[in-house]
């Protein structure tokens, strides 16, 4: 087997994690803040709701320490112990993250409401200083959710890739995560008002619950999905679909090649992608025209995908049958004849 193997990860890589790292510290900041005075309008006025959304910045500050901490880590170069490098580092952390706002946010938000449902009262404290922190926090959190989005879009653009297929795809969850919490600090906010309202003008503390009960679901909405993202990144996932097309009709046009037997990728962190390739080289090659094939081959895929890390490239007789059963079994279904065993 010929190996290829790169140096570091992309050009682009730098950038995106000093962008991640400001986008990060921002929120950082503006969690914070928001945490100790949402505490202080918690105490003052009784509010489940406010006590819920206090909470939820509690753990949206922890959580940015979590995702520094994978930013810092994740970007350790390879070594013998850990040969692909630890990107995937970043995974297990941000997927802490996602542990963190169900169980410090998610989970306290429920238990306020429904406490406050059962109870059916709550302090009758006057709520001007609650409307005050809420206003200030929409202001922060507004701040913070722009560079998030900011990032996130300009990482899409980038990708020439919408929004919605950029988040599913990406394999930088550092800004989607910052941007799923802003997002739901915004919208938890405004629940925040609406159950401090309702309750002033109702003299019912029920909305005030029911405030921090939706609270409590969306968290745990947002848990989920980040649960979802980081689990499928942590598995394994295949690189983007259009890199993938690409590098097979790269090593297809290839002169020494016959046949792409099969081709599987995999992402090992932000901006790194693994390649492994089973090609069929003419019979006419000599073993020093297929080592110089590979050579050339592997400097050319990463000159046209910097975000390709390790290639390792393996000569293999198409017709093997073994070989054949093990592609076919792993895609699921028999290839049409011009396409068999091609990943």
């Amino acid at each position: 087997m010929a190996e290829q193997r790169a140096d570091r990860p992309g050009e682009h890589a730098g950038g995106a994690e000093n962008e991640s790292l400001l986008t990060v510290l921002l929120a950082l900041a503006a969690n914070l803040g928001i945490a100790i005075a949402k505490i202080v309008a918690a105490v003052a006025t009784g509010s489940a709701s406010m006590a819920a959304e206090a909470a939820h910045s509690i753990a949206d500050t922890f959580n940015e320490v979590l995702l520094m901490v994978g930013l810092r880590r994740s970007g350790r170069p390879a070594d013998r112990r850990h040969p692909l490098g630890y990107g995937k580092e970043r995974y297990i952390w941000t997927l802490l993250v996602a542990v963190a706002i169900f169980g410090m946010g998610a989970l306290f938000a429920f238990y306020q409401g429904f406490q406050t449902l059962v109870r059916h009262h709550g302090n009758e404290a006057d709520p001007l200083v609650g409307y005050c922190v809420l206003a200030v926090s929409l202001v922060l959190e507004a701040i913070s959710w722009r560079q998030a989005l900011r990032q996130v879009r300009a990482a899409a653009h980038a990708e020439d890739l919408p929004l919605t297929a950029y988040i599913r795809r990406t394999d930088e969850p550092t800004a989607i995560s910052v941007l799923l919490e802003d997002s739901a600090a915004l919208i938890g906010l405004l629940l925040a008002f609406a159950g401090l309202g309702l309750h002033q003008l109702t003299g019912s503390a029920a909305w005030d619950g029911a405030g921090s009960v939706l609270i409590g679901v969306l968290l745990t909405a947002v848990a989920l999905v980040l649960g979802r993202i980081n689990l499928n990144l942590l598995i394994g996932s295949q690189a983007d679909p259009r890199v993938v097309a690409d590098v097979r009709a790269r090593l297809a046009a290839a002169p020494e090649v016959e046949w792409v037997v099969d081709l599987v990728t995999m992402t090992v962190g932000a901006d790194r992608v693994l390649v492994c390739a089973r090609l069929d080289f003419r019979d006419a090659l000599t073993a020093g025209d297929v080592e110089r094939a590979c050579v050339r081959m592997g400097r050319e895929l990463r000159e046209a995908h910097d975000e390709i890390d390790e290639i390792f490239l393996e000569p293999v007789p198409r017709d093997d049958p073994e070989l054949r059963e093990r592609v076919i079994a792993r895609y699921g279904r028999p290839l049409p004849p011009e396409q068999s065993g091609t990943g």
